[in-house]
């Protein structure tokens, strides 16, 4: 049973390679829209109301902080699944 489980898990090896590829190509497209609407959103705020730039930009910074994290995790998950 177990020599049918690991000839299989061999199989498909590469599938798993281009799966964890994909990934790390998505998670990097999604961080950059969403950076991108976090810093669009940000300016449009800072057009409505220039007196508050100090707290829309400290807030953006740390939006984008968050998001660039997330996607670090996710590629950095995907290029372990890649070489391991």
């Amino acid at each position: 049973m177990l020599s049918v489980i690991m000839d299989a898990a061999n199989n498909l090896a590469p599938f798993a390679k281009m799966g964890a590829g994909m990934g790390a190509g998505l998670a990097a497209i999604g961080a950059g829209i969403g950076i991108g609407r976090i810093g669009g959103s940000a300016m449009d705020a800072i057009a409505r109301q220039p007196e508050a730039l100090g707290d829309i930009r400290s807030n953006m910074i740390v939006a984008a902080a968050l998001v660039e994290g997330v996607a670090f995790f996710a590629i950095v998950v995907c290029l372990l699944i890649l070489f391991i």
